[in-house]
């Protein structure tokens, strides 16, 4: 007979998570909150309806340990038909945005939908998707967090 898995069982490894579901979508916005990436580091392939970000995540996942450690982490979208942006500017190479939360908006027509990626300092991105499936993995080894604090939203 085999036990039930416990949570001290786990390892602290690389994340590799994906989302179908409204449900499993929150968990990867909780864990993508305060992720920074350069204004660069977004795609849109059209051709195979994907969009990703590589971000620099902060990793929440430390819990009580609350070190200030980041991790770079490929965050992708399929199914996706259209892109649109607002605050965004492609242009400028140095522009690093700050990702708050990721949600879906379901549309008219089940399984589609919208994916709204909320951005600090009023941006935004928004993905038309056919239905939603995204995936977040970790794509490095976890480094200390050049500023060395945890993010701090205030109460």
């Amino acid at each position: 007979m085999s036990a039930d898995a416990r949570f001290e069982d786990g390892r602290d490894g690389p994340l590799n998570l994906g989302a179908f579901e409204v449900e499993d979508l929150g968990v990867i916005s909780a864990l993508v909150q305060d992720a920074v990436f350069p204004a660069t580091e977004m795609r849109f392939v059209k051709g195979e309806r994907r969009f990703a970000l590589l971000l620099n995540r902060f990793r929440w996942e430390n819990g009580a340990q609350m070190q200030a450690e980041r991790v770079q982490s490929v965050l992708a979208f399929d199914n996706v038909l259209t892109v649109a942006s607002q605050g965004v500017s492609r242009a400028d190479k140095d522009m690093v945005l700050s990702l708050l939360s990721v949600e879906f908006i379901p549309g008219q027509a089940a399984p589609g939908g919208q994916v709204l990626l909320t951005l600090a300092g009023d941006g935004a991105i928004r993905l038309q998707v056919e239905a939603l499936e995204a995936v977040l993995r970790d794509v490095t080894r976890p480094y200390r967090a050049p500023s060395g604090k945890v993010p701090d939203h205030g109460a």
